[in-house]
């Protein structure tokens, strides 16, 4: 699933395209893709690209009088940028929506529709998608910490939380927990101030890493080689591997859809985090799958 870095990224490259242009048409394939119904989906075309933000793991364009269009790719969803009136072809293909100088394409791998699109009015729009997590490029330690051990969860679960914290997902979480030397299975509210100042610091330089690495491969095209695995991560999608810091075997742990990498020898004290004894910690703090997780909704005030 695209997270933080993937989305900077993508919003950038839309920046440069579609920012200032006019919203031609948008052409729907598949009719699992729009989500909402008020304000309806035509009435963006004709109106102008003002706007472009990220909400969470979603891709948000502002148009003109305070309509937005959110995108929210899910796991498999992809953006590319086409000749202006590409053709948008099913099973792959969810969206087209043209500009006057190219057709930004959403794709979609797999049977499983997951992908998203709503179309909302204003700001109170906006905010009723979002799950509400913090900005972890935008807030200091103590806010970081205070948010942290609100409720006492999983650091794998918590991380990934977009109630929690906005834009970490599967990825790179693995790579934060690995580079801050802590198991994804410690819980939140037994860590030492130590322990939370470094995953602090994990969170922070991994996902500007990231971010800047994914600047440098893209340059000026658009982002097309947008994915979970990637070359130069230390622990995700790495199982069995060997370990950049210390060479011991990357393990992982599995639970229904999800899956979570890491280093016995860095992280577990030597310990592998074998399924079956770990079930019930599982069931009871892990979802079911990365699509309950992505629609939790934003805790009530």
């Amino acid at each position: 699933m695209p997270e933080l870095p993937d989305i900077v990224v993508y919003l950038e490259a839309l920046e440069q395209r579609i920012l200032g242009q006019q919203l031609q048409k948008v052409r729907i394939a598949s009719p699992f893709l729009l989500r909402s119904v008020n304000p309806p989906l035509v009435s963006a075309e004709g109106k102008t690209v003002r706007h472009l933000r990220r909400l969470g793991k979603r891709i948000c364009i502002g148009l003109d009088d305070g309509l937005w269009l959110v995108l929210h790719l899910m796991i498999a969803g992809r953006l590319h940028w086409k000749k202006r009136g590409a053709k948008v072809s099913p099973p792959r293909g969810l969206a087209a929506f043209d500009f006057a100088n190219g057709t930004l394409l959403w794709t979609e791998a797999g049977s499983r529709k997951r992908a998203s699109l709503h179309v909302v009015a204003g700001e109170e729009g906006l905010n009723a998608l979002d799950p509400g997590g913090l900005e972890v490029l935008q807030t200091d330690l103590a806010h970081f910490a205070e948010v942290l051990t609100s409720s006492n969860h999983t650091l794998k679960r918590a991380l990934t939380d977009p109630r929690m914290f906005s834009g970490i997902g599967n990825a790179y979480s693995d790579e934060i927990l690995f580079e801050a030397k802590l198991s994804p299975l410690a819980l939140t509210q037994k860590l030492k101030s130590e322990e939370i100042e470094r995953l602090f610091n994990a969170v922070q330089h991994n996902l500007v890493e990231w971010t800047d690495r994914l600047r440098l491969e893209s340059g000026n095209n658009f982002p097309e080689k947008v994915t979970a695995f990637r070359e130069g991560m230390a622990v995700h999608g790495r199982y069995k591997e060997v370990c950049p810091r210390c060479g011991a075997k990357i393990q992982r742990i599995r639970y229904a859809s999800n899956e979570t990498n890491y280093c016995p020898t860095c992280q577990t004290g030597g310990k592998l985090l074998a399924d079956r004894s770990l079930s019930r910690l599982l069931r009871d703090d892990w979802p079911r799958t990365p699509e309950e997780l992505e629609m939790l909704t934003r805790d009530p005030k």
